[in-house]
């Protein structure tokens, strides 16, 4: 973990570079040293089918959902999603200029008791 799940309108990929935003968290997420390089994840999963607010043909809406491994401190899990946050506006800050776009940010502790992984990745970037 971290698993970052960037839900979006189809016609964000029109407005913005969907893989420079995924670089620019990744890189963010892994600049706070909390979280192990094997783990970390960005995904941008885009939704055909939608209505946001009014239905207005502009609208278009990017939710992310970071899910975190348990047991790091509140301060920690703060401080990171600050960093996170500030990346992700560096990217679409400016797609706030028209008043069409709509952007959520939600960070989750996964409870440990239901949380089953196994990554062959970690063993080779352990080093790195």
């Amino acid at each position: 973990m971290p698993h970052m799940d960037i839900i979006h309108s189809r016609n964000l990929a029109g407005a913005t570079d969907l893989q420079a935003l995924c670089d620019a968290i990744g890189a963010a997420m892994a600049a706070t040293g909390m979280f192990p390089p094997g783990g970390i994840r960005v995904r941008a999963l885009p939704c055909d089918a939608f209505r946001i607010a009014d239905g207005h043909p502009e609208n278009m809406f990017a939710d992310m959902v970071l899910r975190v491994g348990h047991g790091r401190s509140h301060a920690a899990r703060r401080a990171a999603a600050e960093a996170i946050w500030a990346a992700t506006l560096a990217q679409l800050g400016p797609l706030f200029d028209a008043p069409h776009f709509a952007l959520s940010f939600e960070m989750r502790e996964i409870d440990p008791d239901f949380s089953f992984k196994k990554n062959a990745i970690h063993a080779r970037l352990k080093d790195v």
